[in-house]
């Protein structure tokens, strides 16, 4: 959330085109929401070419001189645009009840559909969640009776959230150790397609048996990208052990929320369904997003 990214803040990694060079500077206008959607996705413009240029200069190859004058310009303008500060900032205004609150509340109504907040009461143990990317230690305030929460981030903005790269955490001292793991708005950070799908794979393996996986991306990931459908989303979650639960988007809306419970990994599968997930396969043409995730 390579381990360069571990020193970035949370930002999207979609976006249908690439916005204008005159993004409004964060100050001021930015708790408007065309404002502030419009400098998260310079963010990740900015973010996704500066892991680039990073490649080229730890690569040592013969145009670094030049990669290492752009990654200043770059970094330049990502703190003119006010620093991940600032996309902090905004991310916590989008999470105010008057932009439609966060995503867990998506996730609270799916485990109250399943009944959890009733069996978990019955059993007097709550539910172990972790809350990869937190942004307030709080979120699940409404229901600490039942739900137990362990906010984590890259950057913690609160001493109740802890600083933790969830690509980090030992996978062993975690085996199996979540009733519930939540990744919203968390796959589409990492500018390395492969450590979105290390992400998932993570997760199974620190989920209990039948432990429930929120996920939670911005529409364009699946409907506009050119390399992932609906359809190729759920093949490779199943192919790492999930199955889909829920799954709740509507056109023209700006996200898109999936529920999977954890199962035992697949036997294997065979040398195309491999390459299917670990190669890019273009299903869409035209002017679509690069969003893709790969194991």
């Amino acid at each position: 959330m390579p381990r360069a990214h571990k020193h970035r803040r949370k930002v999207p990694v979609t976006a249908p085109t690439a916005p204008s060079d005159h993004t409004p500077h964060p100050s001021g206008s930015s708790n408007r929401p065309q404002a502030t959607r419009t400098t998260i996705r310079r963010f990740h413009v900015l973010i996704k070419r500066q892991a680039q240029l990073q490649q080229i200069i730890q690569g040592g190859k013969k145009d670094a001189q030049s990669a290492t004058a752009e990654l200043a310009r770059v970094e330049q303008e990502m703190e003119d645009l006010g620093g991940l500060a600032a996309y902090q900032r905004m991310s916590t205004i989008g999470q105010g009840k008057d932009r439609g609150g966060g995503s867990e509340k998506v996730l609270i109504s799916w485990l109250r559909e399943m009944d959890l907040h009733q069996s978990v009461k019955k059993a007097e143990q709550r539910l172990r969640l972790l809350e990869v990317g937190a942004l307030k230690p709080d979120n699940y305030a409404s229901c600490q009776s039942w739900v137990d929460v362990t906010p984590i981030d890259l950057h913690a903005q609160h001493p109740d959230i802890l600083e933790q790269d969830f690509l980090l955490m030992d996978p062993d001292g975690h085996r199996e150790k979540w009733d519930v793991i939540s990744l919203s708005l968390v796959l589409n950070f990492p500018p390395n397609p492969k450590d979105r799908g290390q992400m998932l794979r993570l997760a199974h393996t620190m989920l209990r048996p039948d432990g429930l996986l929120f996920i939670a991306l911005p529409l364009p990931c699946i409907l506009n990208s050119r390399y992932m459908t609906p359809e190729h989303f759920d093949g490779l979650m199943q192919s790492i052990g999930f199955e889909q639960v829920h799954t709740r988007w509507k056109e023209g809306g700006k996200m898109a929320y999936w529920l999977y419970r954890r199962k035992p990994q697949p036997a294997s599968t065979t040398y195309h369904d491999h390459l299917l997930y670990e190669k890019k396969t273009v299903f869409r043409q035209g002017n679509r997003n690069n969003f893709v995730i790969l194991l």
